[in-house]
């Protein structure tokens, strides 16, 4: 069994201070495969201290050479891709496809932003027209500082790509909380860090929970900058945190995401998108689009079509090339689920028998759709993150797109229509910040990702990922 309690300051191992541990589970075969640190808040002091050491030196540095940093980040994880997929199956329960995948996106991500802090150089002090004869203006960008970057459990690497790459390309130093749910995988970036040699200080990578370093971290007052990643109630905890101070603060949170299907769509496309939309990574993703919303002279067929794809998935060890569905994360996400699912009973909702068969053994949660869902069910309105899907038919665009926009959340959203041009016009009605028309979710490193109302403060990847770690400065004299 694996002990992970030191942490990776100042590209050293330094023993944790604090003397709590916590158990890392196999969610497959429930079985504890590690122990990580709880961490102490002594251990966040020594983590800013090195990152504030390091950022002159970094922030010099220039964005080629950071860039090749990056280069070597990808380069190093598709060197330990076998590892790294066996260990994102085993912590996380992820099948290996979808461990795959991950990894490729988290590579992309790095190569992406290596591109990027390149770019920054050469943007450096380009001209700004300023309305005013006689004056001219240029414009610079500069790192935020010292970033403190917490990430959640279902999308390791790939979320600590989306923070960390960014972050390092605009110059800033950083202090890395991973989730201590998932740390195994995580724990590679600091073992390729010193392998790179990358300068000491620049990343340093703590482990613990909230109370640990969670909450040192984002209260410590040498964090320039907190990006943030996880449930709505932990995010205003840290967007409270960052008040202090007047801190730059990224925030990506909840969502409860619709999937819109018109009567003129591809049933085949629209089950595969549906049944993906609320069953990929078992139902763990913030962009789930786990409503429904499908025309009414089509519903009855779409709902048939989707049941028998359930059937179709295989449960079963993520290690199996054949498993398509992973168990929960853990025991405590699978009774969560379970609630809902006891609720959803409780409320005497119609929802479809499962045609699988479940392993005995490992957190499994066969999913579940509900039809004709009430707008005031909790199901409907409230994240769950399992493979639940509320469905209702609609009459018409316009009642499809009023019950889209009826939530709390903004993330994401799914159009699904036989014709291209109403897909767009109906995407262009959404509140969301990222929406999918007749594809599945996507999420190339060049694009934004992001969500309005209560799914978060600011984007992730593209250009305004970058600029989530820059402060802009304007110098203006005479012509």
């Amino acid at each position: 069994m694996q002990a992970l309690i030191h942490h990776f300051i100042d590209n050293q191992w330094m023993a944790s201070r604090g003397d709590r541990r916590l158990a890392v589970t196999d969610p497959c075969r429930e079985t504890v495969i590690a122990e990580v640190t709880a961490g102490a808040p002594s251990d966040v002091d020594a983590a800013v201290a090195a990152a504030r050491r390091a950022l002159p030196a970094w922030r010099a540095l220039g964005g080629a050479a950071r860039g090749a940093y990056l280069d070597a980040f990808a380069d190093a994880l598709g060197a330990r891709r076998d590892e790294l997929e066996v260990l994102s199956c085993r912590n996380n329960g992820k099948p290996r496809a979808e461990a795959a995948q991950d990894l490729d996106d988290a590579i992309a991500c790095y190569r992406h932003y290596a591109g990027e802090a390149r770019a920054l150089d050469e943007r450096q002090g380009e001209p700004v027209a300023t309305g005013e004869a006689g004056l001219i203006s240029r414009r610079y960008q500069d790192p935020a500082g010292v970033a403190g970057l917490i990430t959640p459990w279902n999308f390791p690497l790939v979320s600590s790509a989306w923070k960390l790459a960014p972050a390092l390309a605009a110059g800033c130093t950083v202090v890395f909380k991973p989730s201590e749910v998932t740390p195994l995988p995580e724990q590679a970036l600091a073992e390729i860090a010193l392998a790179i040699e990358l300068p000491p200080g620049v990343f340093n990578l703590v482990h613990g929970d909230g109370q640990g370093v969670g909450a040192p971290l984002t209260a410590h007052p040498g964090i320039d900058k907190l990006s943030f990643t996880g449930s709505n109630p932990v995010g205003e905890a840290v967007m409270a945190a960052a008040a202090r101070g007047t801190r730059n603060v990224s925030l990506e949170l909840g969502g409860k995401s619709p999937i819109l299907v018109t009567e003129d769509a591809d049933l085949d496309l629209a089950t595969e998108l549906v049944l993906a939309g609320f069953c990929y990574n078992a139902g763990q993703m913030c962009s789930a689009t786990s409503r429904l919303l499908v025309h009414e002279p089509v519903a009855e067929a779409l709902l048939d079509r989707l049941d028998a794809a359930i059937g179709e998935l295989v449960p079963g060890d993520p290690l199996q090339a054949a498993t398509t569905l992973g168990p929960l994360v853990n025991a405590a996400q699978r009774d969560r689920v379970a609630s809902y699912l006891a609720l959803a009973e409780a409320e005497g909702l119609q929802g479809m028998t499962p045609a699988i068969s479940l392993p005995e053994q490992g957190h499994f949660v066969a999913p579940r759709v509900f039809r004709d869902v009430s707008t005031d069910s909790r199901l409907w309105r409230e994240e769950i993150f399992g493979p639940v899907l509320c469905a209702r038919a609609v009459r018409d665009d316009e009642e499809a797109v009023a019950l889209a926009n009826d939530s709390d959340f903004g993330l994401a959203a799914t159009v699904v229509a036989g014709d291209p041009v109403r897909a767009a016009a109906l995407a262009s009605r959404l509140t969301a910040g990222n929406v999918w028309c007749n594809t599945h979710q996507v999420a190339p490193p060049g694009l934004g990702a992001g969500g309005m109302k209560g799914s978060g403060i600011g984007r992730e990847l593209g250009r305004a990922g970058l600029d989530a770690y820059l402060e802009t400065r304007y110098v203006t004299h005479p012509a």
